[in-house]
């Protein structure tokens, strides 16, 4: 009887600590990563690519109100496993379709919570899943990076004046800085999407997804430097207006809680894409494979394309007969341009109306006649506003517009990615759509999948573009043009605002606000408009700088702003990126470096098998080193066995149209 009981003690303690420490594993279809999952005390992951730790183990959990913390001596009821491999649409992508197959693990525990694990086999993700009959209030979320080496970095930290006590105000522009893990700046922000650099030449990139009615993640330090853990920003309680010009909503008090929110609902997923190949980062889906689907039925109406932009520019046009401004005469001279180079929009930035109030017009600006002006000459109105001028009367502002022919908005100075501004971008989404209108989110932070739910928004800004860059002689501007493609790019299209035709090498560059210029050469700007991605791309100089450069402003023409195909043929993160994507039969390619001169070679091979096709080349000058406008055109034959070399200047590029 004794040794009885013995036993069936050993077994008690025995099914006690199996039930808190149990581990699940989850592989890519391929087999190179794998994510091991513990329950004991708390719920952690652990990512291996091919033995090669990625992620050590990292704790997750969400905590509710009334101190619940899901994740916490949490009991798992059970686990479901299962193989997904589909394709699924994306008409207004870089691609048609996208591939989506992954292995998942669905681990379902008690206290009414899951939480799924995806594994592809460029990266894997997890999300929460509650499932409670009323509505709940989230009080935090841990998200924790743990890593086994203190590894290079890429990070972008917050960088913003507008309201220094509160770190969650952010126009998410920064470049990149290149440290360990373990010198992270202390008592600071940074925002993804980041970069972590391992041995074998592997590296990851963080990021979100389908972030939906609650705040962004930020990171900091962990106690140990040893890695990341997350930070949020708690919902806005009062607000007061403020940055510049007072456009935006500063907060002056928040609540205790993120988000007050449905009980049963999925949260976003936290993501890591992993490559063992630098180029393959500069053509990565993960962003669009963890978005919800499209919620706009019919999308015929939603119409891509180039942008002349007008407020880079300064309104600098000249040998005119009229004075050039925020003027009706003006905008007429760039629906003209836009008219007579197939450009598809025009853009009235701000001043065509009063800022706070856009329902009130500046006197200057016959809207109605512009309007109709354009339409007269296959060309698209696009209005600017601010945020704050819109989201407290979204549908009547846009209601009103859409049936005077505005094809849509601009949306800038919303820097900020709480929850409520989060909701306010979602009901501005939707709002737009009801309307027909599209949406370029400019002065905002990275998209994070919403471009796929609502793909009536064509771009977003979070990038430090060259509009921020024409007064800015200290920024490595090539550096960062380089390094983007591969973090910031992977979020989404970036609204950049490429086009400069004045180009200086880096010792002439100089900050001009009615005459700016571009870091780089001539070539390199026209290889932005094939590797950033940008349904909504806009042409960032003015009518007269380009119709004196007329044969780069046709080549800028013909680049489409969606591809049928992408291919990342070439690159490393910070020195130069090569990129081809088609559009009905013909090819675009693109190739930029930083401020070290290097030859380049393309191998032609992508192209079909057979055929012969003409390429349409622009390539830096022997003297773009000091000129840095100097490019010379040529038209060679070529086919899938071809391959050419070419010296990029410093901070040079390469641009070609193969048909």
């Amino acid at each position: 009887m004794k040794n009885a009981f013995i036993l069936f003690c050993f077994l008690l303690i025995n099914f006690s600590f199996s039930q808190k420490n149990q581990n699940f594993n989850i592989l890519s279809p391929n087999g190179k990563i794998e994510v091991k999952i513990n329950i004991g005390d708390k719920i952690s992951w652990t990512i291996l690519h091919e033995k090669d730790v990625i992620l050590a183990p990292s704790e997750m959990s969400l905590t509710l109100e009334g101190n619940v913390v899901l994740g916490k001596n949490a009991v798992v009821l059970n686990s479901k496993k299962e193989a997904v491999n589909s394709t699924f649409e994306t008409p207004l992508y870089k691609k048609k379709s996208v591939q989506n197959n992954y292995n998942q693990l669905t681990l379902n525990f008690k206290n009414d919570f899951s939480i799924e694990y995806r594994v592809f086999d460029d990266g894997a993700a997890y999300r929460f899943i509650t499932k409670k009959k009323k509505d709940i209030v989230i009080k935090s979320e841990e998200v924790v990076l743990n890593f086994d080496q203190d590894y290079n970095t890429l990070m972008p930290y917050v960088r913003d004046l507008r309201n220094p006590k509160d770190p969650f105000i952010s126009s998410f522009e920064s470049h990149y800085e290149n440290k360990k893990i373990s010198e992270f700046k202390k008592d600071t922000l940074a925002f993804l999407p980041f970069l972590i650099e391992y041995k074998n030449h592997k590296k990851a990139v963080f990021l979100e997804a389908n972030l939906e009615d609650y705040p962004g993640l930020f990171v900091t330090n962990n106690k140990n430097n040893s890695g990341f853990e997350s930070r949020f920003s708690k919902y806005p309680v009062q607000e007061t207006n403020g940055g510049f010009n007072y456009l935006n909503k500063l907060i002056t008090e928040r609540a205790d809680y993120l988000v007050k929110t449905k009980g049963a609902r999925t949260f976003p997923w936290r993501a890591i894409v992993i490559s063992e190949n630098d180029a393959a980062l500069a053509n990565n889906d993960m962003v669009q494979k963890l978005a919800e689907p499209s919620r706009i039925k019919d999308i015929s109406w939603i119409k891509p394309g180039k942008v002349a932009w007008d407020w880079w520019n300064d309104w600098n046009i000249y040998n005119v007969d009229f004075k050039a401004g925020i003027n009706t005469q003006t905008y007429k001279y760039y629906i003209d341009f836009a008219s007579k180079n197939k450009v598809e929009y025009v853009v009235l930035d701000e001043g065509w109306s009063i800022e706070t109030n856009i329902m009130k017009h500046n006197p200057n600006v016959d809207l109605e006649a512009l309007i109709a002006y354009a339409k007269e000459r296959n060309v698209g109105i696009i209005l600017w506003a601010s945020w704050m001028a819109i989201h407290d009367k979204t549908e009547a502002v846009f209601a009103n517009y859409s049936k005077l022919g505005v094809k849509g908005f601009k949306v800038d100075f919303i820097d900020r990615d709480d929850a409520k501004m989060v909701n306010s971008v979602y009901d501005i989404a939707q709002k737009a759509a009801n309307n027909k209108l599209i949406i370029d989110f400019h002065g905002m932070y990275k998209p994070t999948g919403i471009q796929r739910t609502y793909p009536n928004i064509l771009n977003f800004e979070g990038v430090k573009g060259l509009e921020n860059n024409k007064w800015t002689p200290n920024d490595d501007v090539p550096l960062y043009d380089c390094t983007i493609p591969f973090i910031r790019m992977m979020a989404g299209p970036m609204d950049y605002t490429p086009g400069a035709m004045r180009n200086a090498s880096k010792s002439e560059f100089k900050p001009s606000h009615s005459n700016p210029m571009s870091q780089g050469t001539r070539c390199h700007q026209l290889a932005l408009y094939t590797i950033f991605e940008a349904p909504l791309q806009m042409m960032a100089d003015s009518p007269t700088a380009f119709m004196k450069e007329q044969e780069s402003t046709d080549f800028i023409a013909k680049v489409p702003t969606i591809f049928d195909e992408t291919v990342s043929l070439n690159g490393e993160v910070g020195k130069f990126v090569c990129i081809a994507r088609k559009k009905d039969n013909i090819w675009y390619l693109g190739a930029i470096t930083n401020w070290d001169s290097r030859e380049i070679t393309i191998d032609f091979s992508f192209l079909e098998k057979g055929k012969k096709f003409q390429a349409e080349i622009f390539y830096d000058g022997l003297n773009a080193d000091k000129a840095a406008t100097d490019y010379k055109k040529e038209i060679v034959t070529v086919d899938s066995t071809t391959k050419l070399t070419y010296r990029l200047a410093s901070g040079g590029g390469l641009a070609m149209i193969i048909k």
